[in-house]
């Protein structure tokens, strides 16, 4: 079944309110349905449009098997993510982006591979058999360091199935080895930022919270469908 995105809710938490105007992107102008006083305001029209084309796509990719990777590091929205990508059992990336995630699976991987065996032999005591108190803790504190980069990706498999990110401006690094790698992206996307980032633009407030935790709840409906099997066909594949 497909999510119902309900633009009166939207509107009520505040998806609408764009960046002053002097701060946006040209770009964005189509997304645009007017100013007031010195901001833009978002067309929710469009806001509903990119999800009913995103949310489609999102349920098909995880339905596929392939996970879907939260990108958000900005302070007031890591939280938010990090509690809904834990929840539907998806990979995040709330930190620091690290160059070379996506593009340097090599190294990445041989990391996690660290963390997880370091995990694995301080949870069966090997470690404190083999080590003094000292040592284990420098195990413990490099565990610790590990996890800060690597945990919201440590259980995932290869390439996810697409992005999707909060701040295409501040997650700019993460955007970039997607698109090297063919992996697309899902986004919202302000009026201060430029569309093409996106494959599948969502236009709307990037910083607001209430807003955020909207476009979260649809974001977290569509992997829920899709993590039942479900692929809904999207609302451009059914007028073909």
């Amino acid at each position: 079944m497909a999510v119902t995105v309900d633009i009166k809710a939207l509107l009520e938490a505040g998806v609408h309110f764009g960046h002053k105007t002097s701060r946006w992107h040209p770009k964005m102008a189509p997304y645009i349905h007017s100013k007031r006083q010195d901001s833009h305001i978002i067309d929710l029209t469009k806001t509903v449009e990119g999800l009913e084309k995103a949310l489609p796509f999102i349920t098909k990719t995880v339905a596929s098997g392939k996970p879907i990777l939260f990108v958000a590091t900005k302070k007031q929205t890591k939280d938010v993510v990090k509690e809904t990508a834990e929840a539907l059992k998806q990979p995040y990336m709330t930190e620091r982006w690290l160059g070379g995630t996506l593009t340097n699976i090599a190294t990445v991987s041989a990391q996690i591979k660290k963390l997880k065996d370091l995990e694995r032999r301080m949870a069966s005591g090997d470690l404190e058999k083999r080590y003094n108190k000292l040592e284990v803790q420098r195990f413990q504190e490099e565990i610790d360091d590990l996890n800060s980069k690597y945990s919201g990706i440590k259980d995932m498999n290869g390439k996810p199935g697409a992005l999707f990110v909060i701040d295409v401006i501040g997650d700019t690094n993460a955007i970039k080895e997607a698109h090297t790698i063919g992996v697309p992206v899902v986004a919202i996307v302000d009026t201060n930022a430029n569309p093409d980032l996106a494959d599948y633009v969502i236009p709307g407030n990037d910083d607001a919270i209430k807003g955020i935790k909207l476009l979260l709840s649809y974001v977290a409906e569509a992997v829920k469908e899709g993590q039942k099997g479900d692929k809904p066909e999207s609302k451009d594949s059914e007028e073909k």
